[in-house]
């Protein structure tokens, strides 16, 4: 499959593709005689779960770290990241996996500290009133 029908096949670009080749995520695919990618079942299964990962929140980097095992992905049904017996290594590592909760949940801190300061700001600002109860000239009234 050309790269153009590969990359509507998994719902992406060809140059997204091009660029999972170029940072190792993907392994280049075979070239037919006219030198262009000819992608199989098999790459576009691997493409999957490299989209499926990243719509997850892991980033380009985080997978570059574990290129070796997205293969695995194609050839798996999908289960936690935990092991599936002692020694032998999880699909998606559980450390980038920590590591990027660890990212989401400092980033939800930080948008919820933004969205008090935001609801605090919209809070309409205290009428100085003064001591003889009337306010300045000027002043709009409310009821």
């Amino acid at each position: 499959m050309r790269i153009g029908d590969a990359a509507a096949a998994v719902g992406a670009t060809p140059r997204a593709l091009r660029f999972y080749e170029q940072r190792g995520l993907l392994p280049p695919p075979r070239r037919t005689r006219a030198g262009q990618r000819d992608y199989t079942p098999d790459d576009l299964a691997v493409l999957r779960g490299i989209r499926h990962l990243l719509a997850l929140g892991l980033t380009v980097e985080d997978l570059a770290g574990i290129a070796d095992r997205l293969p695995l992905l194609a050839t798996r049904e999908p289960r936690r990241c935990r092991p599936p017996a002692p020694g032998e290594p999880a699909i998606v590592g559980t450390t980038v996996v920590r590591r990027r909760v660890a990212v989401l949940d400092a980033e939800i801190d930080r948008l919820t500290r933004l969205r008090d300061a935001l609801r605090a700001g919209l809070c309409p600002a205290p009428r100085h009133v003064p001591a003889d109860g009337h306010p300045a000239v000027g002043a709009r009234h409310t009821p």
